[in-house]
């Protein structure tokens, strides 16, 4: 079987990337009718955080700074182009009527991954996620803080279910779709895998 190389690579190589050159690509580790194990290789974002009560206000403050960065707001005045997915890193451990930090990123394209334009914004700054595999729960629909808690929990159940090991402390909302794109949208939920991870066949 030929595995996909994790990169950044042609959108026409993943069927959920429909809207940008670009996307984020992967190896298949294995899956079944409840979730994937997905391979990524090391690769760099730019991110910001932002502090809220739920995720839908802090992903629409946190999206138009970076957008403000990718459409020329940076130190060489150029513009970037858009990729896929977006993801949101969403704490596990918040307090009952507490707020929490989201940190959104945009991957930031293959003529970027070396040297990406630095920020003018002192609030926008560059991840690299570390070579990783994740577990991955698909949902259609818009992501917003109900769907994505739903899903993330559902995720959860069905690991914990299988005694799979993850990471518990965060999660990863990860958007493909512009908010204009109506019809078969794609929306998932990570979590990071420690050890081996756990993937039996659905029964």
């Amino acid at each position: 079987m030929t595995l996909t190389v994790s990169r950044v690579g042609n959108s026409s190589e993943s069927r959920f990337c429909t809207e940008s050159k670009e996307c984020l690509l992967y190896d298949m580790v294995c899956k079944n009718d409840n979730y994937e194990v997905r391979h990524y290789d090391s690769v760099k974002w730019v991110s910001t955080d932002e502090e809220a009560y739920f995720m839908d206000k802090a992903t629409y403050t946190a999206f138009r700074r970076l957008f403000k960065y990718i459409t020329g707001s940076n130190k060489a005045g150029v513009n970037i182009d858009m990729t896929a997915p977006v993801t949101v890193k969403i704490e596990e451990k918040k307090k009952m009527w507490g707020s929490s930090i989201f940190t959104l990123s945009f991957l930031l394209p293959s003529t970027h991954q070396m040297t990406p334009p630095q920020p003018t914004d002192d609030k926008v700054y560059f991840t690299e996620m570390p070579d990783m595999k994740v577990y991955v729960r698909s949902y259609g629909g818009w992501m917003m803080s109900l769907t994505s808690s739903v899903n993330s929990m559902l995720l959860k159940r069905q690991l914990d279910k299988v005694q799979a090991t993850y990471n518990k402390d965060y999660h990863y909302a990860v958007g493909y779709d512009s908010p204009t794109k109506i019809l078969n949208r794609h929306n998932e939920v990570w979590y990071m895998v420690e050890g081996e991870p756990v993937c039996p066949s659905s029964s």
